[in-house]
């Protein structure tokens, strides 16, 4: 809890320290403009990243087989698309790294971890 209250905190702040810091550098119009060019960016990444992943959960459920780190794909694309249309630079760049396939493999092993530990301390219970 005390790391969701500082995210929630700091990268807001700092949010704002790089836009206006971007604004004083290029301008208020290139750093509009950029905060646009990454949303729609973000969006279009987003739709097909996750519109593959949607059809290879389809085809692992086809095929009878879990499809778990296709789910944490899902997980990762959603939360990254989500952080592309949220304006600023910290969110876009950790968005766009969710997005590319090379580096969501290091959040996927993380959230494993994260929710392995979880299962193990009995704080997420599975229902069959």
């Amino acid at each position: 809890m005390r790391y969701l209250f500082l995210a929630i905190v700091l990268v807001p702040a700092i949010e704002i320290a790089l836009l206006l810091l971007a604004g004083q550098t290029i301008g208020i119009f290139p750093t509009f403009a950029l905060i646009l060019l990454t949303g729609i960016v973000g969006a279009y990444l987003t739709k097909q990243q996750g519109l593959a992943t949607i059809r290879d959960v389809q085809d692992r459920f086809q095929r009878g087989t879990m499809p778990g780190d296709a789910l944490l794909d899902g997980v990762c694309i959603l939360v990254g698309g989500t952080l592309l249309l949220t304006p600023g630079f910290v969110t876009d760049l950790i968005g766009f790294l969710l997005l590319v396939p090379a580096s969501r493999k290091y959040f996927k092993i993380w959230l494993m971890k994260f929710f392995k530990n979880r299962m193990d301390r009995g704080t997420i219970t599975i229902i069959r």
